[in-house]
């Protein structure tokens, strides 16, 4: 499919001559849970350079509160956790990775544990939680219902002791450099540096998710989809981009930004209500409150259509006194700053964009289909999620696979061989004389437009006018050449949001967090990914088979 989305192959002008170099074994992406892994990991038998575009503290990881999912207690076991991740998953997802993640995740919590990870306990023991999806209490977290900040300060202060391992903060990646058919780094701004050009025998993205393209989300301000558009523009081939899930409870205060309440609520007794007082999610699904995600999420989005109304509520009233503010502090304490007190008020929710299940298609060890570059965490699509993410899955995938595509990425820059000299790579784009668009308007457009035709129900009719209103934006943004931050993450933002919309017009289905309300059945002919790819200057989509 031709499209101005694919006509640009770098977002900057560079010329090597003019701006500085630096040199490493492994270039690494971002710093969440799963850049972190990777980049100690590779710093082990290498020289790891690791970029952020804020600080590396600010992630995606930081703000996951539920937990981590591992089966670390019997009568729990690595194959019931095995078994729940496919069931939620939908038919998508690739065994191998699944039953690697699920057997090798209780060996992960305790090398962080013993690396200075302090998580709840009970009874000197692990604690250990229940949340929808899941068939027994496995989820660990951290000071109730900070888990991801925990996982980082811990990641944070491994890396900052690893000798082979820098990291350059307030560096923001803008594109992947290729030489030969192969990624050789990256081309990055400084704030105080200026565009710099990083060379590497592997690179790996790790950049995280693209929840910002959506008007509501949990997603901090970062997760614009860097990453996931580098690679495409790279030519790596990109995966089931049309699985976005919706996190079913988000604070709902009119004005304010969407504030995550975790699914661990719920799996503490939370009880979802419309505005009658009625308790509705059992008309849905049997497990009521504690269904997957995307059966939650529809849930309340009917039953809001049926009231006519904007949001439902959570009420947690009938927990015993004080135990909601002991078990969730944070969230608690959330509540409390719009006026509410969860022990006494129902709390307002609607679903919010929570995260990208699809992205650059990866293996096992997160080999993309570009030599040299590798991929893991939101970024990637490893076959863990399938159609549908279960619950606090994530940050175990950041950290299995996090680690194993460190240690590709240094076997891969060690049979390389060092880059020792810049290659000769420049580009410069004609000036246009189009109209120069308000970025800030088409960014606040284009979230609207997302949520409003890709959200949680989507038909073919939405889904062909989304395309041709993105198309219409790019005419006069893809051809310009910008020079900070805010305009490269409106170009990266209508790079995803296009291939999200193209790949779910072409799944005529309904299969897990992706809902056609014009082929409302899961079809066994889709039981196939969605890939795409940039070729050519087009946008090249075709099925593969599950492997």
């Amino acid at each position: 499919m031709s499209s101005l989305i694919a006509q640009r192959r770098y977002l900057t002008n560079f010329e090597p001559h003019r701006v500085p170099h630096l040199f490493t074994d492994v270039l690494v992406i971002g710093s969440g849970v799963a850049g972190l892994c990777a980049a100690i990991e590779a710093a082990h038998s290498c020289d790891v350079l690791l970029v952020t575009k804020s600080g590396c503290e600010e992630s995606t990881t930081r703000y996951a509160q539920g937990g981590v999912a591992a089966a670390i207690n019997p009568p729990d076991s690595p194959e019931l956790h095995a078994r729940d991740t496919l069931e939620t998953a939908c038919g998508l997802a690739r065994n191998a990775v699944v039953e690697l993640v699920t057997r090798e995740g209780p060996g992960r919590i305790a090398a962080l544990t013993a690396a200075g990870a302090r998580f709840d306990l009970t009874g000197g023991v692990l604690a250990a939680g229940l949340e929808g999806g899941h068939s027994a209490a496995r989820i660990i977290h951290a000071d109730g219902d900070a888990t991801g900040r925990e996982i980082s300060r811990a990641l944070l202060d491994q890396a900052r002791r690893t000798a082979r391992l820098r990291m350059f903060e307030q560096c923001h990646a803008i594109d992947l450099l290729t030489h030969e058919g192969q990624v050789a780094g990256a081309v990055t701004h400084h704030p105080k540096y200026g565009h710099q050009m990083f060379w590497a025998g592997a690179t790996v993205v790790a950049s995280g998710g693209c929840g910002r393209i959506f008007r509501e989300t949990t997603n901090p301000a970062l997760a614009t989809g860097d990453g996931m558009a580098m690679a495409f523009r790279a030519g790596a081939t990109l995966r089931d981009m049309e699985m976005v899930q919706f996190h079913p409870t988000t604070l709902y205060v009119a004005g304010a930004a969407r504030a995550l309440i975790s699914e661990a609520v719920r799996g503490e007794g939370g009880r979802l209500l419309n505005r009658a007082g009625e308790r509705f999610m059992p008309r849905y699904d049997e497990r009521a409150e504690l269904a997957p995600r995307d059966v939650v999420s529809r849930g309340i989005v009917e039953e809001m259509k049926r009231e006519r109304g904007t949001h439902v509520f959570l009420d947690v009233r009938h927990l015993p006194p004080g135990r909601f503010a002991a078990r969730f502090p944070n969230i608690d304490r959330l509540c409390r700053d719009f006026d509410l007190d969860p022990q006494r008020d129902l709390i307002p929710v609607r679903p919010a964009a929570h995260y990208c299940v699809g992205g650059v298609a990866v293996d096992l060890d997160g080999r993309t289909s570009v030599r040299r570059l590798l991929a893991c965490g939101e970024a990637a699509s490893s076959g863990l999620h399938g159609a549908n993410r279960l619950a606090s899955n994530s940050l175990l995938e950041g950290l299995v696979l996090g680690q194993r595509t460190g240690r590709a990425a240094a076997e891969s820059a060690s049979a390389f061989g060092r880059i020792d000299h810049a290659y000769d790579i420049a580009h410069r784009v004609p000036h246009s004389s189009r109209t120069e668009l308000d970025l800030q308007d088409v960014v606040h457009s284009l979230r609207s437009l997302m949520s409003r035709n890709v959200g949680i129900e989507r038909s073919a009719d939405r889904l062909r006018e989304t395309l041709e209103i993105i198309e219409f934006w790019a005419r006069y943004v893809m051809d310009k050449v910008f020079d900070d931050v805010p305009a490269w993450e409106t170009q990266n933002m209508l790079t995803v949001a296009y291939l999200i919309a193209l790949s779910a017009a072409t799944r005529t289905e309904s299969r897990g967090v992706h809902f056609r309300s014009d082929f409302a059945e899961t079809s066994a002919d889709w039981a196939r990914h969605v890939d795409v790819r940039r070729a050519d200057d087009r946008v090249d989509v075709r099925t593969s088979e599950i492997d």
